[in-house]
């Protein structure tokens, strides 16, 4: 018995040694490839940007399976993903975008040598942790509340998979709070019987993926369902800018891509060229938000009472709103 013990005790450690061999290889490549992306990052701004946006489709292509071999996964994913955005804006929007998208790049790469090990940015770098980990994690931000379903974006990406994303608001906050429960299958699978619906109400515990500003949440515990109505009164503050969320996300995270807003009362207008607008109702003279996509003609003039949307910095994806008429679906 004692032999066993000792050889027990033997296999651990080579078992423990592995995983940091493991661990400080990974993260040897990791920094390799960041090493690597930023002198793709300089050939591009040297190369002029508007070749960078006609050639994003190669070029990203290209940097991203780079990556992918050096262990940066999920960076070569995001990477990959950059022309579907710049093709969604008009010409004259996508230098700036381009700029925009790889100067998150830099900071992404710039934040992962200051702290390797940091959980969000492994997951944004490399490899996610797993739905145990996440939950086993002390850490880890626990919220139980009242969830309503805003709505869901669903993205075929470039590397065969389909990212499927459902947007939550906590109906039990005074102020907007909001998560996003995450999920990705291969494209080849068809498209995945839903758990939720936009508008569906649900009492659960969230528990949330570490990070600066926690968005992504699993599902720990769900006790039940919640009657529908009307979303809380959130008081907007004095505030007159619509983008104040964003600007505190982007403070503290300025690689997160999709920002959700709770924007206050409004309405949307459609400009000559047939652009959707989103436009505060107490200041007709004021910021006014483009939004992404055709919109729906009946919502043309209609006062809404707050909208919640996702803001790339570029465009608004609306998601849900508020009106005289109820709940409106606008994912």
């Amino acid at each position: 018995d004692e032999s066993a013990a000792v050889e027990d005790v033997a296999a651990v450690e080579r078992r423990e040694a592995a995983q940091r061999k493991r661990a400080e290889d990974t993260r040897q490549a990791v920094s390799a490839a960041l090493d690597e992306l930023d002198q793709w990052i300089a050939d591009q701004l040297r190369l002029g940007l508007s070749g960078f946006v006609d050639g994003s489709s190669d070029r990203c292509r290209r940097i991203a399976a780079r990556l992918v071999d050096m262990k940066a996964t999920a960076l070569a994913g995001r990477i990959d993903e950059i022309p579907s955005r710049l093709m969604a804006l008009r010409g004259e929007e996508k230098p700036d975008a381009a700029i925009r998208e790889l100067g998150k790049l830099v900071l992404l790469a710039k934040a992962w040598r200051a702290a390797p090990d940091d959980p969000e940015l492994k997951r944004l770098v490399s490899t996610s942790e797993t739905r145990e980990q996440v939950l086993a994690n002390p850490d880890a931000k626990q919220v139980e509340s009242f969830w309503e379903v805003l709505g869901e974006k669903i993205e075929s990406r470039r590397d065969g998979l389909v990212s499927h994303s459902t947007w939550l608001l906590d109906l039990k906050s005074a102020t907007p709070q909001f998560a996003v429960l995450l999920d990705y299958f291969p494209a080849s699978a068809g498209r995945r019987s839903n758990a939720f619906a936009p508008g569906d109400r649900f009492d659960a515990r969230l528990v949330f993926y570490p990070s600066r500003k926690p968005l992504r949440a699993l599902v720990a515990e769900r006790m039940g369902e919640v009657m529908s109505g009307a979303w809380p009164d959130f008081s907007f503050g004095a505030a007159k800018d619509p983008l104040a969320t964003h600007a505190s996300y982007q403070d503290a995270a300025p690689w997160i891509t999709d920002c959700p807003l709770m924007l206050p009362p409004g309405a949307i207008l459609v400009d000559d060229r047939g652009t959707g607008w989103w436009q505060a109702a107490d200041d007709p003279q004021g910021i006014a938000l483009p939004i992404a996509g055709a919109v729906n003609q009946t919502l043309l003039g209609l006062d809404l009472a707050a909208t919640a949307a996702l803001w790339d910095g570029a465009r608004l994806e609306l998601l849900a709103a508020q009106s005289g008429f109820g709940r409106l679906d606008l994912s």
